[in-house]
């Protein structure tokens, strides 16, 4: 935690997490200074609140990682002198605060209050920034609207100036601006339907809208509770994560190898296709969400604790899809967090890792067969210029150019050259959808 390590032990509030607002310090904390993933760090945090204030936390914490950039400017011109830079309680608290008075709109007494007697509660140094955190956050109620237009001026504010400028170059600076305002929302919940449901029917049960290419889509609840949940009928599946799978064409009674399955969307996806499948993942933990998706949906498939990079199937495959390890940089909307993680080191790393995955794939795959690459990342790096690459490494690699009517009719997520590309911000205005990548490669004979 920075210089925190040493300050942990003097500037924790007395006793443990047992507000809601100060588990959301501490896990807003736990993500951006110790890089812990979200959900890990929500979790461990929240364990000894109740369902309602769980939600709250997350809510609150999700809006803070996600407006996080921005905040923080606007945080930097409320507070004259700025913050030491180990003043990590009261940084992470003014955060929260001034998200939940300019975002969130909860009642303006509880979140001045209970913030500021959290920072009153430290027993080291930061307890005597309770007056200056009461006074910016009073402010910031008396000059909500002001202070709100502001915070919505410059949405590329939430992203960090890699990401911006990685972003720019790959869409032009009003494809970045697009980006980072369609990041500012939450996103709805996408859902994917066992073949042969009738998606009108379910439409009208889960309270949702059909997609282009079928997606239900609707707003984020507790998915337990919908309808044919506990059945196996469907599962969550971001739309643009679904898109993958439809490249494949008819898979019936093919075998398609799932590399890197975890947790399971285009396994199910496939076997609910009719396809044999051979799922592999390295990862057990996620492995254990796939089982359980699997098993939940009624659906099979030969799955395989492994390295994708050594792995061989029993027998000849058909085709293989490969949604390799990636930035994850198409997620942000729904994985804030990601934003403040990840790296143009992680990047690079990342990359060599694709390709060598990739070239085990085709070195898999039989003559005529396909192969579709993907991942959920806005990097070229990661996308465009890997299969540039790889094609330029395999002379009976040929790239399948992919059409609109493969993806619902979605011309504009069509590349010129002929590969998916999704954007967040496209089908704003109907929600957008995740950032994806995605190539179909055919094997030829040698040349």
């Amino acid at each position: 935690m920075s210089t925190s390590e040493t300050q942990k032990a003097t500037n924790n509030p007395k006793g443990s997490a047992n507000s809601a607002r100060e588990a959301a310090v501490r896990t807003l904390m736990a993500v951006t200074l110790k890089g812990r993933p979200f959900d890990v760090a929500l979790d461990d945090i929240t364990s000894g609140l109740d369902g309602r204030d769980r939600a709250f936390v997350m809510q609150l914490v999700m809006l803070s990682l996600r407006r996080l950039g921005s905040l923080r400017a606007l945080m930097g011109t409320l507070v004259d002198r700025g913050l030491p830079r180990n003043a990590t309680w009261t940084d992470a608290a003014l955060i929260t605060g001034l998200a939940q008075i300019l975002l969130m709109r909860t009642a303006d007494h509880a979140a001045v209050n209970e913030t500021v007697t959290l920072i009153k509660n430290l027993s080291g140094k930061e307890k005597g920034f309770a007056g200056l955190v009461n006074a910016v956050l009073r402010r910031a109620v008396r000059e909500r609207d002001a202070l709100v237009d502001r915070l919505n001026a410059k949405p590329q504010a939430d992203l960090p100036l890699w990401l911006q400028n990685s972003w720019r170059r790959a869409y032009g600076q009003d494809g970045m601006i697009a980006i980072a305002r369609s990041l500012q929302d939450t996103p709805p919940l996408d859902i994917s339907l066992k073949p042969g449901e009738d998606k009108v029917v379910w439409a009208e049960k889960l309270e949702a809208v059909v997609m282009p290419n079928g997606t239900l889509r609707r707003a984020l609840t507790d998915v337990t509770k919908l309808p044919g949940y506990d059945d196996g009928v469907w599962w969550v599946q971001d739309m643009a994560a679904s898109l993958p799978v439809s490249l494949l064409g008819d898979v019936a009674g093919k075998h398609v190898m799932d590399m890197c399955a975890a947790p399971g969307g285009k396994t199910m996806q496939l076997a609910a296709l009719g396809a044999r499948v051979t799922a592999v993942d390295r990862n057990k933990n996620r492995l254990t969400r796939l089982h359980a998706n699997m098993k939940r949906t009624q659906l099979s498939a030969d799955v395989h604790t492994a390295d994708a990079t050594a792995f061989g199937p029993r027998g000849t495959v058909d085709h293989i899809l490969l949604d390799a390890p990636c930035s994850a940089t198409g997620t942000l909307r729904r994985n804030p967090d990601v934003t403040w993680t990840k790296s143009e080191a992680d990047v690079e790393k990342l990359t060599a890792l694709q390709a060598r995955m990739l070239d085990h794939a085709f070195n898999l795959l039989p003559v005529g067969g396909t192969l579709i690459y993907c991942v959920c990342s806005l990097e070229k790096a990661e996308g465009e210029d890997q299969i540039t690459a790889f094609l330029a490494r395999h002379e009976n690699a040929k790239r399948r150019v992919i059409t609109a009517a493969d993806v619902g009719g979605l011309q504009e997520l069509i590349t010129s050259e002929g590969d998916l590309r999704c954007l967040p911000s496209a089908l704003a205005s109907e929600g957008g959808m995740d950032g994806f990548f995605a190539a179909r490669i055919e094997k030829h004979n040698q040349a």
